[in-house]
């Protein structure tokens, strides 16, 4: 008698469980916003004269460019951006295709 009893509990509790983990009552929406903006890298070489300019005035001088990006953002704007390295420290400037620093 006691097993019957046990068995039915068990068959019960398990049932309840069953039910309760098949019901969804809200539906899980994923939604992924994309970033417009692209980067297309530049050869250093190939830099307009303005920005090279800039690369070789006073404040920046000191930093020697590792890579740089054409980079277009979703209202068409553009700039370069330029990543520099100076002994360990790593960093990039932004710089618009007339030579002007964007902060």
């Amino acid at each position: 008698m006691k097993k019957i009893i046990l068995s039915a509990a068990i068959l019960a509790v398990a049932g309840l469980t069953s039910v309760k983990a098949s019901e969804i009552k809200n539906p899980v929406v994923i939604a992924a916003q994309q970033d417009s903006t692209t980067k297309t890298p530049v050869e250093l070489k190939d830099l307009p004269e303005a920005v090279t300019k800039t690369l070789q005035s006073d404040p920046v001088k000191a930093w020697t460019p590792t890579a740089a990006f054409l980079v277009t953002n979703a209202d068409k704007t553009t700039y370069y951006q330029v990543d520099v390295k100076k002994e360990q420290e790593t960093g990039s400037l932004k710089i618009d295709k007339d030579g002007k620093i964007i902060q």
